[in-house]
């Protein structure tokens, strides 16, 4: 079984957004999960705990993603 097969029921978190619906983060295997406004779901790999408190407690939650993870982290789209 794949790493995404395993977090596939992540819990996320609804965020005010205008990019992004809901973001969850397993801290043991550092990845990220995105909901986007679209309705796509991307996970991100290795990002560190405080990115992602960074991410939740930032003012603009799709800015700061847009300039800290989208292009920093390998990711894999698992809905489309």
């Amino acid at each position: 079984m794949e790493l995404w097969d395993e977090l596939e029921n992540m819990e996320r978190n609804p965020v005010s957004s205008g990019s992004l619906n809901s973001v969850g983060y397993d801290p043991e295997t550092q990845v990220l999960e995105i909901e986007f406004q679209s309705g796509e779901v991307y996970q991100y790999t290795g990002v560190p705990r405080e990115v992602y408190a960074e991410l939740m407690h930032s003012d603009s939650h799709g800015r700061f993603f847009l300039e800290n993870i989208r292009d920093v982290y390998p990711y894999i789209r698992i809905t489309s």
